[in-house]
C-alpha cells in the first residue's frame, strides 16, 4: 500500500463568476496547481463553495461522466438536451456527455457547497453514445447507520448512480470514538477527501497516518488490504471516499490546461 496525503497547499484552486464561486481542486487540470492530475479513471475533482450564488455559463463536454454532488445549498442545471433542473442538499446531478452536450450551472446559497467530479470511461467508445442527464435526490441514496457511523452509497453497487467507468463512492460520517473500514484490492486506488474534521487511518498491512480537514488522501493497493478510518481531536469526521482501478485497462485521455 502506498499512502500520499495532499494538504490544500498541494491542491489546485480556481474561481468562476468573478469569484462568486471558489474552488479547491484535489484533482485539477494542468496548470491549476494540483499535485494529483488523475487517479485511474478519476479525472477531476473540484470542491466548490458559493457564499451567495454564482453562475457558470453554457460550455461543452464530450465523453466524460460528470457528477455534481451537493453538500449544502442548491445546484441548478440547464443543457442542450432541454433540461432545466434543481437539486438540493444531498442530491446529485450526472451528465454522461457521450457525443457532446452543452450545459450551464448555477450554485445557490447561502453557503452553498458542491463537489464536481469527473470520471473517464473509454473515450473512443463514449463518443459513440448519446449524451444523457439524470438527477438524484438525497432520499434515493441508501443510508447505513451502525455504531456511530453513517454510510451513504453514492456511486456503484447498491447506489442509484451507475457509471460506465468503474467507480464506487461513499459519503461517510464517523462520530468520535467510531471507525469505518474500506477494503482496497490489488490494482485499486482509494481517494479520500476530509471535508469535515480531522482523522487517522491504518491499514491491515501495518501503515498508519493522520490527516486534517481539507486534506486529500490517496492510497494505492499493491495487494488486497483493509483501511480503517477514524476521527481525531474529539471531532466528527466526514469523508468523501472514491474507489477506482489504478489501471482501468484502456488508454486514458492526456491532461491538458
Amino acid at each position: 500500500m502506498t499512502i500520499h496525503i495532499f494538504p490544500p497547499t498541494h491542491q489546485g484552486s480556481g474561481e468562476f463568476d468573478g469569484g462568486a464561486i471558489i474552488e479547491q481542486k484535489p484533482i485539477g487540470f494542468s496548470g491549476e496547481g494540483s499535485a494529483v492530475t488523475r487517479i485511474g479513471p478519476l479525472f477531476y475533482w473540484a470542491w466548490g463553495t458559493a457564499p451567495q450564488e454564482g453562475f457558470i455559463p453554457s460550455h461543452p463536454h464530450q465523453a466524460f461522466e460528470i457528477m455534481t454532488y451537493v453538500l449544502q445549498g442548491k445546484a441548478l442545471h440547464g443543457d442542450s438536451l432541454g433540461t432545466d433542473s434543481t437539486v438540493g442538499a444531498g442530491g446529485a446531478q450526472v451528465i454522461q456527455a457521450g457525443s457532446g452536450v452543452y450545459h450551464n450551472e448555477r450554485i445557490v446559497g447561502p453557503d452553498a457547497e458542491i463537489f464536481q467530479i469527473w470520471f473517464e470511461p473509454n473515450v473512443r467508445e463514449a463518443l459513440q453514445r448519446k449524451p444523457t442527464y439524470n438527477q438524484y435526490e438525497h432520499e434515493q441514496f441508501p443510508l447505513t447507520q451502525k455504531d456511530g457511523t453513517t454510510v451513504k452509497a453514492v456511486i456503484g453497487e447498491e447506489a442509484p448512480i451507475k457509471l460506465v467507468a468503474d467507480a464506487r463512492m461513499w459519503d461517510v460520517t464517523i462520530a468520535d470514538g467510531s471507525q469505518f473500514t474500506v477494503p482496497v484490492g490489488a490494482n485499486r486506488s482509494i481517494a479520500v477527501l476530509a471535508y469535515r474534521g480531522d482523522g487517522s487511518l491504518r491499514t491491515a498491512s501495518g501503515e498508519a497516518a493522520s490527516f486534517s480537514h481539507k486534506d486529500f488522501v490517496v492510497m494505492m493497493g499493491m495487494q488486497d488490504d483493509v483501511i480503517t478510518l477514524s476521527p481525531e481531536n474529539g471531532q466528527t469526521l466526514s469523508l468523501a471516499i472514491i474507489d477506482v482501478p489504478t489501471d482501468p485497462g484502456y488508454s486514458l485521455y492526456p491532461k491538458r490546461p
